[in-house]
């Protein structure tokens, strides 16, 4: 299993590996978190969830990247 891993792993750009991708995923979560925390703007407030939702599903997806 690894080999084929291994194998197919240079083919992926380094921009689309798992570390810069699970980074780019965890900071859509903070920021969603950091929205719903803010108490000034409603409408931020409003897209929290979705903002940490579409984190939380591209984290899901980037864990299957390969390293």
């Amino acid at each position: 299993m690894m080999e084929r891993i291994a194998r197919y792993a240079p083919r992926w750009p380094r921009w689309l590996r798992r570390g810069p991708c699970e980074a780019v995923a965890m900071a859509l979560i903070g920021l969603g978190v950091l929205m719903l925390m803010q108490p000034l703007s409603l409408s931020l407030y409003s897209y929290s969830f979705a903002t940490i939702l579409a984190g939380t599903l591209g984290f899901v997806i980037v864990s299957h990247f390969p390293d």
